[in-house]
């Protein structure tokens, strides 16, 4: 696994998901295929979530001698929880690419970092901090593609 490639990649995808969550359009960023889907500003929050608080820190986390368990987090609830769709489109998307930024400066940083350290996932067993960064570009991927669908089908 190239890891400076899979950061690489993670910076590339700043300036795609800039280009394709640059809606000021709230008819568009607050269009939902059906009511059980997820909308733009949804996406977008989730994003901003996951950045911060599940792919950073986890990574960060099983990078040092892994003592303690990983902190849960919910994505899905976190949609209702955290009042998503009462948010701020503009401010979310600014605060999910400050994020990312702050993801890859802090990941070029790293020196010499252990991607073969693991820890217990709640979910899936064993997982390495490298399966953490390969998992990481994985999701944007993912999110990109709907992302796309998403505006396609508007």
């Amino acid at each position: 696994m190239n890891h400076q490639k899979i950061n690489k990649e993670l910076q590339i995808n700043y300036s795609v998901f800039k280009a394709l969550l640059s809606a000021s359009d709230p008819n568009q960023y607050l269009w939902k295929p059906a009511p059980e889907k997820w909308c733009s500003l949804e996406i977008v929050c989730h994003l901003h979530d996951e950045e911060l608080e599940d792919f950073r820190t986890h990574t960060s986390q099983v990078l040092q001698p892994p003592e303690k368990p990983l902190a849960p987090n919910d994505p899905e609830g976190w949609v209702e929880k955290r009042g998503y769709i009462h948010q701020n489109y503009g401010e979310v998307l600014s605060k999910f690419l400050y994020e990312r930024e702050h993801s890859v400066e802090w990941l070029s940083s790293l020196s010499n970092p252990r991607w073969e350290n693991a820890v217990q996932h709640h979910e899936v067993g064993e997982m390495t901090a490298g399966m953490f960064l390969a998992n990481w570009l994985a999701y944007d991927f993912l999110h990109i593609r709907r992302i796309i669908k998403l505006k396609y089908d508007y």
